[in-house]
């Protein structure tokens, strides 16, 4: 053999080895949500006022309805459709909306109307990542009542404590955890296979259900029921936006190979494997998963769903975390402080602000509740909102692009909004039974994420009326002033004017350095920008520079490290930013309540959003003995 062939040989072996490491690690994280929904899902179809009678034609309705949704909403729509529509490589709602904002435009109304989408779907994805640890670890938990009455009495506290233990473990990262998250996942899905095929053997007649008529006749029949049915046929594919979500960590070739390759045909086999469990015997539709398990297994299975469920729980954890830091970058956050957990994983990181909050509204949550079933009313509406908006988001994308396919794709992105709007109608109907939850919280987060771009942007107008345009100072140049060594810079949000600390700076010490430097950090919507492209350095006069300093929304800003793509020379071109010669001047907003364009309450919720603000030395990671802060007040 060839050298040639051997090293085409060997490059083949590590991309497959690769390959297979990627669809692993996504097993683990991606599909944790969407694997547990067997909890859960099909028993509530037979379970509220509003559940079907135990009958084999309701049964067979049921099924085939669930089997074809998941096929139409997440086999095509997310595995086939979306996941072709990334931001560079990243997914999520968020990512999504950056990418429909920058093909159409800053200033057109639809792009304002697409944001503004966006943004509300985003508020909803924290919603359901505070309903995803309670309801998946309650649901496997209460597996220990089917095992023994016994238990009944302490479901609850069970939970809370694993929860206290998951929330508690965040700030050790998910490195050293995940690498077990991807073989338990395996486990996990042979086991839902396993169970499944060996109920189907003894009631064969359950295949019956991939019929797509039985659930067709069923709608004809009995729409009123139908209608109901929807929003318990949602709950089986609840996770489909994680599969979009982390798709940037894996790739969609992982994603895709993991839910055809083990994911989908368990999921399908478990259900089914539920459906001849209750043709079988009607009373196992109070808990047909559990049920499926022979009773000497039953303890054990309970334990791999508790595991499944942390895992589950992690994704929902992880994407939160995610979803705070993107929004900090797009400008609808106030700087949080955020940990990287990993040295080679950019994507491993623990927002502790956001851990907290998450875990005291989970407890809450477990202690209003108090059951799967009554928390998996106010599952569904977040994750179908957030479905039909990403629809729409992609249905912009693609109308505005030059696909060969366009017209199919919006067809058929048509159909998905068709029947995404079915299931958003359906899960309404449970706003009185905890739907409202979602909702509400989905709308306080809005409301605060929309308060801080207009307070930001209030202020910025602010600025621009009080302080002095860049031009003036550039051609008026402050003779008299004393110079000391050393070189200042100076972080602006308005590269066009001078930063106020400036000014500060000249009325309590009354000197200029020798070299400044006005520094404007740039959060573009893309998620990374390459060195290359990094840093744009303009020189305005004699020692006076402007910087301009790009960085991704999945990227952690860093001034020191950007800072050494800069070089000095000797002809004076390129500042000297030596950390032993170079202080970094920053301003920190005060904000007082006035008569400007935000109502009283929002202005003390911007306020409030700025206390709890990183420091920008914290954020940009700025040596803090070379930081100068310096105060400033805005009226709003």
């Amino acid at each position: 053999m060839s050298q040639t062939n051997q090293a085409s040989e060997s490059d083949g072996k590590t991309h497959g080895s690769s390959q297979s490491a990627l669809t692993l690690a996504a097993l683990g994280v991606v599909f944790g949500d969407i694997g547990t929904s067997p909890l859960y899902a099909f028993k509530e179809a037979f379970a509220g006022g509003h559940g079907l009678a135990v009958s084999p034609e309701n049964v067979l309705a049921a099924l085939s309805a669930l089997f074809w949704a998941v096929i139409v909403v997440v086999a095509i729509k997310y595995v086939w459709v979306v996941l072709s529509y990334d931001n560079d490589g990243e997914g999520g709602v968020l990512a999504l909306t950056a990418l429909a904002h920058r093909v159409l435009g800053d200033q057109s109304r639809r792009s304002r109307f697409v944001v503004g989408a966006g943004v509300f779907a985003a508020a909803l994805f924290y919603g359901d990542a505070i309903i995803t640890p309670a309801i998946s670890v309650l649901s496997a938990v209460e597996g220990l009542s089917i095992a023994t009455p016994d238990f009944e009495h302490f479901i609850v506290p069970i939970t809370i404590g694993i929860l206290i233990g998951l929330f508690s473990i965040q700030m050790k990262g998910t490195g050293s955890v995940g690498r077990l998250f991807g073989p338990i996942t395996i486990v996990w899905f042979v086991c839902l296979a396993w169970v499944g095929v060996l109920s189907i053997v003894q009631t064969p007649m359950v295949l019956q259900a991939i019929n797509p008529l039985h659930a067709l006749r069923f709608a004809v029949q009995h729409t009123d029921k139908a209608f109901f049915l929807l929003s318990a046929v949602f709950l089986a594919m609840t996770g489909a936006e994680a599969l979009y979500a982390d798709m940037g960590h894996f790739g969609s070739r992982a994603v895709r190979l993991g839910w055809f390759g083990l994911v989908f045909p368990s999921l399908m086999i478990n259900y089914f494997g539920q459906g001849a469990l209750i043709l079988r015997d009607a009373a196992a539709a109070e808990n047909p998963f559990f049920l499926l398990a022979s009773p000497s297994l039953l303890l054990p299975f309970v334990v791999l769903a508790t595991a499944a469920t942390v895992i589950a729980s992690q994704a929902t954890i992880s994407g939160a975390y995610s979803m705070t830091v993107q929004a900090s970058r797009l400008g609808y956050l106030p700087r949080v402080r955020v940990l990287h957990t990993s040295d080679q994983e950019q994507g491993q990181i623990y927002v502790p602000s956001v851990n907290w909050l998450m875990l005291l509204a989970v407890i809450a949550l477990v202690l209003a509740f108090k059951s799967s079933g009554a928390l998996a009313a106010a599952y569904g509406i977040a994750v179908s909102g957030t479905m039909l908006i990403t629809t729409m988001l992609v249905g912009f994308v693609v109308y505005l692009g030059r696909s060969r396919y366009r017209r199919l794709i919006l067809a058929a992105l048509v159909c998905f909004a068709v029947l995404e709007i079915g299931f958003f109608a359906s899960n309404l109907t449970k706003l009185e039974q905890g739907g409202w939850f979602p909702l509400t919280m989905g709308a306080l987060i809005f409301i605060a994420l929309t308060t801080w771009r207009d307070g930001t942007q209030l202020v910025a107008e602010h600025r621009s009326r009080l302080d002095i345009p860049m031009s003036e100072l550039m051609t008026s140049p402050m003779s008299g002033v004393p110079v000391v060594s050393g070189t200042a810079v100076y972080l602006t949000s308005d590269p066009k004017l001078v930063p106020s600390a400036l000014f500060h700076n000249l009325k309590h010490f009354k000197v200029m350095h020798e070299q400044t430097v006005f520094l404007h950090v740039v959060n573009e919507n893309t998620p990374y920008v390459p060195d290359a492209q990094r840093l744009q350095l303009h020189r305005l006069c004699n020692g006076v520079w402007m910087l301009d300093m790009h960085f991704g929304f999945r990227e952690q800003p860093d001034i020191p490290a950007a800072l050494q793509l800069i070089k000095p020379d000797e002809e004076g071109d390129m500042p000297n930013l030596d950390p032993m010669v170079t202080s970094f001047f920053v301003a920190r907003v005060q904000v007082v309540d006035g008569t400007g364009g935000l109502s009283p309450w929002r202005c003390a919720i911007y306020a409030w959003m700025t206390r709890q603000a990183a420091s920008a030395s914290t954020y940009y990671k700025l040596p803090a003995n070379q930081v100068v802060e310096l105060g400033t007040q805005v009226v709003l």
